[in-house]
């Protein structure tokens, strides 16, 4: 393994430029090129649903602080659009084409659309992911609509709505499962949650999906038919239905990636089709699966902030240095959510579990502490405005501790009395006719992702993203 000379990150967002600052940190010192689809230099995303949106902070002052100088060549507004092992070369939509010793893919996600035959090209119809959808939702918003939809009780989506209640505007929120959150949290802390969205005065739709959003003739939204046959006027929708890998410019190259991400192994090095490890392409970020040795079994891909840098700083040591001296990348995942005027945070995997308990406060004062438990072992925890109590959860979980966890808080119910996590079961994929919100589609002008051959060993599990605020 050579020491490489040129250097390229595919991805400028926060994992392409904490990798550039870690590879100077690390001692890198020949050319570095970063390559990026939007106009814009690195910008901070979890402001754009709360601070933005609001109409605090306009999104020219959402970029992210540079922690050093990294001497780089930044490549931005066109983004790649294939990539050849064999050659070492990167290819951008204007045809440029950029060789490398050294690779990281770090292209992150997109926003789900909404399918065009069903209304998504509606003038009102937005999606949440970058600076442009904050921007155009913001104006949406600030011009009063009489009702805003959000398709989808995620955390994106539960954090719009509650921006919409404290702008006083009236919301309709639909979610296909029986609580918000559900995905993630399971039901027991969705039935909470839904607590939350009421209290603030949500039209919060249970079970409901949108059947078609309809528009009037010169092409705005005006309506929306929901599964249950009711209609919902409104002039401005949000799609919050979760996250594509940006992976189609990969198509062809041979590496193992999909709508769901790209493959890599502990050591962020990307995998081909079958399963190889490629020692010169590292993968870091959202759009990563990888596996996690506390996890085993399954390939992990977060879309949490906070895994972002870490795994940047993984990779671009591993970049620089022999295999025996890679690093392995088994951080803790965590995450947090601003939403309602309660403060959400996690650690660990939730929906991995298949129990869940209160280990503080309770579920009616919206102060608690729910630890998730799979298998007789602690797995995750979810704190509900007291996040001061996780470091020691966090031990606990890394320890593999079993479940329920016996801590003896003096804030704790007398008897601990776990429940069925009550997360949603998964659903069979639509058939190609009739694609629907939760199936992968593809944008126009995007390639057909390729599709890896994954070992049958490992099932893969896209943990429910958080894009706007905690990836």
């Amino acid at each position: 393994m050579n020491a490489p000379e040129r250097i390229v990150v595919v991805g400028a967002s926060l994992a392409g430029l904490r990798a550039a600052e870690a590879l100077r940190d690390e001692g890198f010192t020949g050319e570095l090129t970063l390559i990026g689809d939007e106009p814009y230099a690195p910008y901070d995303r979890p402001p754009l649903s709360k601070a933005v949106l609001s109409g605090w902070l306009p999104t020219d002052r959402t970029l992210l602080p540079r922690v050093r100088d990294i001497s780089a060549r930044w490549l931005l507004g066109s983004p790649a659009t294939g990539l050849d092992l064999r050659e070492r070369r990167v290819t951008q939509a204007d045809g440029r084409q950029v060789g490398y010793d050294r690779l990281l893919i770090a292209t992150g996600t997109r926003a789900r659309p909404w399918p065009e035959r069903q209304g998504g090209s509606l003038h009102g119809v937005h999606v949440l992911r970058t600076r442009d959808d904050a921007d155009r939702l913001r104006t949406a918003l600030a011009a009063g609509p009489g009702r805003v939809l959000v398709i989808g009780a995620g955390f994106t989506g539960g954090e719009v709505a509650s921006v919409c209640r404290d702008l006083g505007l009236e919301v309709t929120v639909t979610q296909r499962s029986g609580a918000p959150l559900a995905s993630a949290l399971g039901g027991v802390v969705g039935g909470a949650a839904a607590h939350w969205y009421r209290d603030a005065g949500v039209d919060l739709r249970l079970h409901t999906t949108v059947h078609a959003l309809e528009g009037d003739a010169h092409g705005r939204l005006r309506r929306a038919v929901l599964s249950d046959g009711t209609v919902v006027t409104t002039e401005v929708a949000v799609v919050a239905a979760g996250a594509l890998a940006n992976t189609e410019w990969l198509a062809g190259s041979g590496l193992a990636a999909d709508a769901r991400g790209v493959v890599c192994d502990e050591a962020c090095r990307a995998r081909t089709d079958d399963g190889t490890p490629v020692p010169d392409v590292f993968v870091a970020g959202d759009v990563a699966r990888w596996p996690h040795p506390r996890y085993p079994g399954q390939l992990l891909r977060l879309d949490h902030w906070d895994n972002a840098v870490a795994q940047a700083r993984t990779a671009a040591h591993n970049m620089l240095h022999e295999p025996g001296d890679h690093r392995g990348h088994q951080p803790l995942p965590a995450f947090w959510s601003n939403q309602f005027r309660v403060n959400l945070k996690c650690l660990g995997l939730p929906a991995l579990a298949d129990q869940v308990v209160v280990t503080q406060g309770s579920l009616d004062e919206q102060r608690f502490v729910a630890a998730y438990g799979r298998r007789g072992r602690l797995v995750a925890v979810v704190a509900v405005d007291c996040p001061r109590v996780l470091d020691g959860y966090a031990a606990l979980i890394e320890a593999g501790a079993p479940f329920p966890p016996v801590l003896n808080a003096t804030d704790g119910p007398d008897r601990l009395r776990p429940l069925d996590a009550a997360f949603p079961q998964p659903t069979a994929p639509a058939p190609a006719a009739a694609v629907t919100p939760g199936t992968p589609s593809v944008l126009p002008g995007q390639s057909v992702p390729c599709t890896p051959s994954i070992p049958s060993t490992l099932s893969v599990l896209s943990v429910p993203s958080v894009p706007s605020g905690h990836e």
